[in-house]
């Protein structure tokens, strides 16, 4: 898959660009607060139909406008036929109404359609927060990653938590007693679909595991091992029996203590806890690691020429002069499909562009005006 063109209008600090890029390698330099990520988010705004960073729709319009528009021109290789098929990605929005995905012109009825068509992985400073954060990150790095690959889940996913929304809310109401009938109906279902969310999740970590191992290694110099295993509620026995376990315990704090929303991945390094041991750049070597993972997990699963698209945003921040050498080396080194890279330093993306002769664009970016620069 790659992204041929892309148009922006009122999209965050951008009012309006028209962008064409090469199949292989897109740069986009400027200073900090540029545009240049705002730029990444939009692509990825294509593909998950949601931004990286905005929780709100709303708040991804630019500052006094009243809509936004994006849209995309995709080319996406069919290696078995040996032919090429071209597809337009277009969403629209009114600020107060809801967003609008069209695919060649025809509207998505539902938006979990569209998951996984233009599949995607983006390195960003926020991936820290895979160690320094909460279960509920790594949980959804997970999840956005298994997307991709299979419809089935992302369903049996929002089917787990509406049943786990349904059974919170019994367990809030304080003015009766829950309906224990009815609140067994929610855990059966939490059970069944558990069971299967946790299923795919197992073997995507399985798959992943040693992919990172590689990349890691690479990354950091083979100075240090990395681990990371799945962890889940599943394992403490049948799911249904683990989620009843405490009921007495869930109504007196008001939620569910148990079940696969409370699952978690274990992280180590040179066998201890990463968060805990592990310096920042020991930290951003592993989020790069692991994204870069993704991206050959989510390539694997796409025979046939859908490559997924590779967002890689201020990557080279808080890392010595050796692992920006050794990420320099791996980015230029392998098939990564297209590939967008965001840089305040100019002297990395030479260095990138140097390790070969490299079909590529180059871009700046100020004030939210994208100007192509020659090669």
């Amino acid at each position: 898959m790659t992204l041929e063109q892309l148009s922006i209008i009122n999209y965050k600090n951008i009012t309006e660009a028209t962008l064409s890029f090469s199949p292989k390698i897109n740069c986009l330099v400027g200073h900090n607060g540029a545009g240049k990520t705002n730029v990444l988010d939009a692509i990825y705004f294509l593909s998950f139909c949601h931004s990286a960073f905005t929780v709100q729709d709303s708040l991804a319009v630019s500052h006094g406008k009243e809509f936004l528009m994006l849209e995309g021109k995709y080319r996406q290789q069919n290696e078995t036929a040996m032919t090429a098929d071209e597809m337009t990605v277009h969403c629209g929005m009114k600020v107060g109404q809801k967003k609008h995905f069209r695919r060649d012109g025809k509207e998505y009825k539902r938006l979990s359609e569209h998951i996984g068509l233009i599949p995607i992985v983006m390195v960003s400073p926020a991936d820290t927060l895979l160690l320094s954060g909460g279960s509920e990150e790594r949980r959804r790095q997970m999840d956005q990653v298994i997307a991709q690959t299979d419809r089935t889940y992302i369903d049996s996913l929002n089917r787990y938590n509406k049943a786990l929304q349904q059974r919170n809310a019994m367990l809030r109401d304080e003015s009766r007693e829950p309906d224990l009938d009815v609140m067994t109906l929610w855990e059966e279902q939490m059970a069944a679909e558990g069971v299967n969310v946790a299923a795919f999740r197992h073997t995507f970590v399985e798959k992943i595991a040693p992919l990172l191992k590689q990349y890691y290694e690479a990354v950091s110099g083979g100075r240090e091992k990395i681990s990371i295993s799945y962890v889940s509620h599943c394992q403490r026995g049948p799911l249904l029996e683990v989620i009843q376990r405490d009921r007495m315990k869930d109504c007196a704090v008001g939620y569910s203590l148990h079940g696969i929303h409370r699952d978690d991945l274990e992280i180590l390094l040179n066998g201890h806890p990463m968060r805990r041991e592990g310096s920042q750049g020991q930290q951003k070597s592993f989020a790069v690691s692991f994204k870069l993972a993704q991206h050959e997990y989510l390539r694997e699963k796409n025979q046939g020429g859908n490559q997924p698209l590779l967002l890689l945003d201020d990557i080279f921040d808080k890392l010595d002069a050796q692992r920006v050498e050794n990420i320099i080396d791996v980015v230029a080194g392998r098939q990564f499909g297209q590939i967008f890279i965001t840089d305040t330093n100019r002297d990395h993306i030479d260095k990138i562009l140097s390790h070969g002769q490299f079909d590529h664009n180059l871009f700046h970016v100020a004030d939210g005006e994208v100007e192509k620069l020659g090669k």
